[in-house]
């Protein structure tokens, strides 16, 4: 799954399918970009806009363009991204595996706030690597949800929006999450200019757990110098990316030259 040792940049899709096939059919290959599907995407589309990223983002990594979405059935794309798959492990093989594939890593945005081991389930069975929980949520509903997604394969990610101190929530756990996200939510940046993300949190989280951090609620490249001078592992941007945009391929480059 995620790699400890790396800095990554995890893109929200908030718009219309439409909007992030556009997006994701520009931004440029990395192992160090992410795909969210972010929640309102997953409130207006489903499972299946979780899906729907997946498919769009495995088909950039593996270079494969479906040209007519209704003159190919789910058998056929198995065998194309299958054959694709073979073909860039063969040459993985032939360059004495100094390259590794990209593997496409999927967040499914679901913010939940109870029932934690239905919708861990629903996020994999729409094809996430990992899904996101509130940190308000029941103690009980934080394990049950980190629990079931080690079980099935996922990373569990707890978002700390609107929670003044992350730490007393992780010592109540049963199990630490694989990722702690702090999180100055949209309206806030919108309407209150003097919420600051919590950087202050980061080291403290640190000094406590092996644990990787996340920030998300700053989209401006200050922001991300800000956040990996903090030790901050995954970036978070989605404003920058909420609209198609000419200017995706600059800005991803932009922002991935800051977290090396």
């Amino acid at each position: 799954m995620l790699n400890k040792k790396k800095k990554y940049l995890q893109i929200a899709l908030n718009g219309t399918l439409e909007d992030a096939k556009d997006i994701i059919s520009k931004i440029p290959l990395d192992e160090r970009i992410i795909i969210e599907a972010g929640t309102p995407l997953i409130k207006n589309y489903g499972t299946q806009g979780i899906r729907t990223i997946r498919r769009l983002w495995e088909q950039r990594l593996l270079g494969t363009t479906l040209q007519n979405k209704g003159a190919i059935d789910l058998i056929s794309l198995y065998k194309i991204l299958k054959e694709k798959k073979s073909q860039q492990l063969k040459i993985t093989s032939n360059q004495n595996k100094k390259d590794t594939p990209l593997i496409p890593y999927i967040v499914a945005d679901l913010k939940c706030m109870d029932r934690g081991l239905t919708e861990v389930i629903i996020a994999q069975q729409g094809g996430a690597s990992s899904a996101t929980a509130l940190g308000y949520a029941p103690i009980e509903t934080l394990d049950a949800f980190i629990e079931k997604c080690k079980e099935l394969g996922l990373d569990s990610m707890i978002d700390m929006m609107n929670v003044d101190f992350p730490l007393n929530i992780l010592r109540e756990l049963k199990q630490i999450p694989d990722v702690v996200i702090l999180h100055r939510g949209v309206d806030e940046e919108d309407y209150n200019r003097e919420k600051q993300i919590p950087y202050h949190e980061i080291q403290r989280i640190k000094s406590n757990y092996d644990i990787m951090l996340a920030v998300a609620g700053g989209d401006t490249i200050q922001e991300v110098q800000r956040a990996i001078f903090n030790d901050v592992d995954i970036v978070i941007l989605w404003r920058a990316f909420y609209e198609k945009s000419d200017e995706t391929v600059k800005l991803v480059e932009e922002f991935l030259r800051e977290i090396r």
